[in-house]
């Protein structure tokens, strides 16, 4: 069963510059999201309390391991992207195997690009592009003690 919340690049770049038509506020964020926990939620949600519209750039599984590792991600990227897409404020979700989602903002060109507050702004990557659209940028503070990697850690220690 096809899901069509996730979309491809191109793709992407269509459905955007359609919402951009109809005056819809798109808003993007990207992230691993291996093992979707609380903080994702908090942070995703918020994202989307920004625009209208929400992709989520998902790193591939190729991407997640030149980011976090050889054991990284638990989970693959299609399931990771399932996931997201089950999500109810997530309007659509895209893969991308390079190691920056820059190609996808560039495609999406949001009004809103968003990222967590432990990102220093000039680190956020797509930040110039969209700032140079007249876009803006949002850093959301993320919930203290809550990560993939401190779940992989007590998930050890078991």
């Amino acid at each position: 069963m096809k899901n069509l919340k996730i979309k491809t690049r191109r793709q992407i770049k269509a459905l955007a510059a359609s919402l951009r038509k109809r005056g819809k506020k798109i808003v993007f964020t990207n992230g691993c999201f291996d093992i979707l926990h609380a903080g994702h939620v908090m942070y995703l949600k918020k994202a989307k309390s920004f625009g209208d519209f929400l992709i989520v750039g998902l790193n591939s599984d190729s991407s997640v391991r030149q980011i976090k590792g050889r054991l990284r991600p638990v989970q693959t990227e299609h399931d990771r992207a399932l996931v997201l897409s089950a999500l109810e404020f997530i309007d659509s979700v895209s893969i991308f195997s390079d190691t920056t989602p820059l190609a996808l903002i560039r495609a999406a060109r949001p009004h809103v690009l968003v990222k967590g507050g432990d990102w220093p702004l000039s680190k956020i990557v797509g930040a110039k592009e969209v700032l140079s659209w007249g876009g803006k940028v949002k850093r959301v503070r993320l919930l203290k003690n809550r990560s993939t990697t401190s779940v992989l850690k007590k998930i050890s220690k078991l």
